[in-house]
C-alpha cells in the first residue's frame, strides 16, 4: 500500500478527540480549539507614546517659542486628572489628560521653572499619540482554532485579561518497545547479544514535540502472552499505543498475530516506504489505535514522523504539513514502487535558494547519521533517477515540525 493510501486510511479510523479549558499562563504549546477575539480595546485609553508634556492645541499646529504653563504631573498607572488645563508632564503609557490631544517630546521644551515651559520647535497637533483600541478593538479576532499558543500570544492573552482558553486535547500514548536484546538501565553492562533500548526514548521526547501525553512506557521481551496483558492494561489509558519491534516476517515477529487475537481490526500491514516497509496499523475493539513501528531505530523514527506525526497534528486540530522545494546537490536514484524518505540536509546556497544534499548512511540501524539531518529528502514512488538540480519535498527531521536551517 502507498503511503498516502496507508496515511489516509490511519486518519479515517481517528476518533475524535474532545477539548478543555486551560489557564491562560500554563496554555503554552498547546492548539486553541475555537476563535480568539479581544474582549476589550487595546490600548484600553488614550495614552502617551512619550515622556514629555500633554498640550492643548485644539487641532493646530503650536509655535516653536510658545511659553505654556504646567499643571503637574501625570505618571503610568495614575488616573486621569479631574480637570482641565493648558500643560501637563507626562510619563509614557500615561492616561492623557482631559482637554489635552498632543504631546510634545521633552527633549523638544525648554523647563522655564516647575510650572513654566517654552516650546524649542513647532508642534504638530495630535502627534505621539496611542488612541484608545487603535491596536485592537472588541470582537476583533486574536488567533484561529488550530493555532499554537506561542509566547505572543501569550503576550496577547494576558494584555486582554483572558484567563482560561479553550483548547485541544492532547492525546495519550502509551509506548511498547519489544524485543528481549533491550536494556533500559544505562549504567547497567550489556552482555554479549544485547542492545541499549533507543526507540522509546526517542519516541518519548519526540511525543512532547508534537504535544502529546505519555501516559506509559514500558520495553518487554519477545513474550506474546505478556505483551497482550501490557497492551490491554495500557490502552485503558490511551487513545493511541505504539509498539516498536516484532512486526516483520521472523519467528519473533508477533505483533501481528497479537493484535488478532485480541480482536484488534488491522487498517494497514506493509506499506510500501523505505526505510519502514513493516509498519502496521490497526485499531482495537476499544476504539484505540495501534501503530506499530519496525524495530531499526531510523525505521521507527521515520514511521513515527510520517505516521504518527500527521495523525497526533489532526487529534490536535492542527493543520497538515506542507514540504519545502529545495534542490538537490547530487544525483539521487528513485527506488521504484516505493516512497523513500532519506536522511538530509537543507541549506541555503549562495543565491538564497534551498538545496538538499541527500546525506551517506541511509541504513536504517545508523543513527549517527540522523545527528547531521536537519530534513529528511521525500522521494517519490515514480521518481526514477533524478539529477542535480531537480528540486523535490524536504521536510523537517524534527517531529515538532521546525526547521533548523544553517
Amino acid at each position: 500500500m502507498r503511503h498516502a493510501d496507508a496515511l489516509a486510511r490511519l486518519l479515517a479510523a481517528a476518533p475524535a478527540l474532545s477539548s478543555e479549558q486551560c489557564a491562560a499562563p500554563e496554555a503554552g504549546g498547546r492548539v486553541l480549539a475555537e476563535d480568539l477575539v479581544a474582549l476589550a480595546p487595546l490600548p484600553g485609553f488614550d495614552n502617551a507614546a512619550m515622556d514629555g508634556f500633554a498640550l492643548h492645541a485644539d487641532g493646530q499646529p503650536l509655535r516653536a517659542g510658545s511659553v505654556i504653563a504646567i499643571a503637574g504631573t501625570v505618571a503610568a498607572g495614575d488616573a486621569p486628572p479631574d480637570h482641565v488645563a493648558p500643560a501637563w508632564e507626562i510619563m509614557t503609557g500615561a492616561p492623557l489628560p482631559p482637554g489635552t490631544d498632543t504631546i510634545v517630546p521633552v527633549e523638544h521644551t525648554e523647563r522655564l521653572d516647575a510650572l513654566h515651559l517654552r516650546l524649542r520647535e513647532d508642534v504638530r497637533p495630535g502627534q505621539h499619540l496611542r488612541h484608545q483600541g487603535s491596536d485592537l478593538q472588541p470582537g476583533e479576532r486574536l488567533a484561529r482554532a488550530g493555532q499554537r499558543i506561542d509566547a505572543t500570544l501569550q503576550m496577547l492573552l494576558a494584555a486582554q485579561g483572558i484567563a482560561r482558553v479553550q483548547v485541544c486535547a492532547r492525546p495519550r500514548v502509551a509506548i511498547l518497545s519489544t524485543g528481549k536484546e533491550l536494556v533500559d538501565d544505562a549504567e547497567t553492562a550489556l552482555r554479549p547479544g544485547q542492545l541499549r533500548a533507543s526507540n522509546g526514548p526517542y519516541l518519548a521526547a519526540a511525543l512532547e514535540d508534537v504535544g502529546a501525553c505519555v501516559v506509559a512506557h514500558h520495553t518487554l521481551g519477545d513474550d506474546p502472552e505478556a505483551f497482550i496483558t501490557r497492551l490491554e492494561q495500557v490502552a485503558t489509558g490511551a487513545d493511541l499505543v505504539l509498539t516498536t519491534g516484532a512486526v516483520s516476517a521472523g519467528i519473533h515477529d508477533f505483533i501481528p498475530q497479537a493484535l488478532r487475537s485480541v480482536g484488534a481490526t488491522p487498517l494497514f500491514h506493509k506499506t510500501a516506504i523505505r526505510p519502514g516497509k513493516p509498519l502496521l496499523a490497526a485499531r482495537l475493539p476499544s476504539g484505540v489505535l495501534v501503530l506499530g513501528l519496525p524495530g531499526n531505530p531510523v525505521a521507527t523514527a521515520v514511521g513515527f514522523r510520517f505516521f504518527g506525526v500527521p495523525l497526533l497534528r489532526a487529534w490536535l486540530g492542527l493543520p497538515p504539513e506542507h514540504p519545502l522545494r529545495a534542490r538537490l546537490s547530487a544525483a539521487c536514484q528513485g527506488r521504484a514502487g516505493f516512497r523513500q524518505f532519506l536522511k538530509a540536509r537543507v541549506t541555503h546556497d549562495d543565491a538564497g535558494q534551498l538545496q538538499v544534499q541527500v546525506l551517506t548512511g541511509q541504513e536504517s540501524f545508523r543513527i549517527g547519521a540522523l545527528l547531521e539531518a536537519n530534513a529528511w529528502a521525500v522521494i517519490d514512488e515514480d521518481a526514477g533517477l533524478l539529477p542535480a538540480g531537480a528540486a523535490i519535498d524536504v521536510m523537517p527531521r524534527d517531529a515538532g515540525g521546525a526547521w533548523r536551517l544553517d
